[in-house]
C-alpha cells in the first residue's frame, strides 16, 4: 500500500528572493589645465543632469582639489556617463577625463 502525500507536501513553502543593490560606482572628474570651468558646468547639467548650482560646486571642487565625484551610479550607467563626458570632450576639443572607482 502506498502513503498518499497531500498537496501541502508536495509544494514548497514560498522562498523569499533577496533582491541585493547593485555594487555602487563613483564617476570622478579630473582637472586639467585646458578645459574651461564652463564646458565642465555644460557638461555637468548635460550628462549628469545637475542644477546650475550643483555643478557650480562641483566644477570648484575639481578646479581647487583636482577632482571631484559627480555621483554614484551601478556599473554600466557610471561607464556609459564616463563615455558620454570624453566624447563631448574630445567634440570641443578639451582634454577633460573622468574615471569610475568603486565606491
Amino acid at each position: 500500500m502506498s502513503k498518499r502525500m497531500s498537496l501541502g507536501t508536495l509544494l514548497k513553502p514560498k522562498q523569499e528572493q533577496k533582491l541585493q543593490e547593485p555594487e555602487q560606482y563613483q564617476v570622478v572628474l579630473l582637472n586639467d589645465d585646458y578645459t574651461t570651468m564652463d564646458f565642465v558646468v555644460a557638461v555637468l547639467i548635460m550628462v549628469f543632469h545637475k542644477d546650475e548650482m550643483e555643478a557650480q560646486r562641483i566644477m570648484l571642487d575639481v578646479h581647487k582639489k583636482g577632482r571631484g565625484v559627480v555621483g554614484m551610479y551601478p556599473w554600466d550607467i557610471a561607464i556609459t556617463k564616463a563615455e558620454q563626458v570624453h566624447s563631448l570632450a574630445r567634440q570641443s576639443e578639451f582634454p577633460l577625463r573622468c574615471v569610475v572607482e568603486k565606491a
